[in-house]
């Protein structure tokens, strides 16, 4: 083989390399986080007063994950209260095993059924109101 064909050949296999590389991060998923990620970042600032608020109150949130139900148990300042909001476990590798619930509870426990085929680390975002006052819990979970 003459010093040509080496040539030749290099910028052949440089070529298919370029074209597999564009093909290839093409065919990525480029998912935002949520759909309206701009829109949510506007209102970024009521959501640190919402948090500001939860961890004023006595206790903290407790989260518990056993036999594909995720427990909530909430601080005692809500005794008696009527509690509304929204459970939301986002799963950042696949937007498909996101769960989202809506509750309106009296006590202070809250059960969220979890399929049986969501494993993997999650992140559980809780909002909910109170008397007119909003809060927001957020943790990190592994199921």
């Amino acid at each position: 083989m003459n010093w040509g064909h080496k040539i030749l050949f290099v910028y052949v296999a440089f070529v298919a390399a370029t074209l597999f590389l564009v093909f290839k991060a093409s065919s990525q998923k480029d998912d935002l986080v949520t759909k309206d990620y701009y829109g949510q970042e506007l209102k970024y600032q009521q959501r640190i007063d919402e948090t500001e608020r939860t961890n004023a109150l006595s206790g903290k949130l407790q989260c518990d994950y056993k036999d594909g139900r995720l427990t909530i148990g909430f601080p005692k300042d809500f005794l008696g209260e009527t509690m509304s909001g929204s459970v939301v476990l986002y799963c950042p590798a696949d937007e498909n095993k996101d769960v989202t619930k809506d509750f309106t509870i009296k006590d202070s426990v809250l059960e969220v059924a979890v399929p049986q085929d969501h494993k993997g680390a999650f992140e559980l975002h809780i909002s909910w109101q109170v008397s007119g006052r909003q809060y927001y819990y957020e943790q990190k979970i592994f199921i």
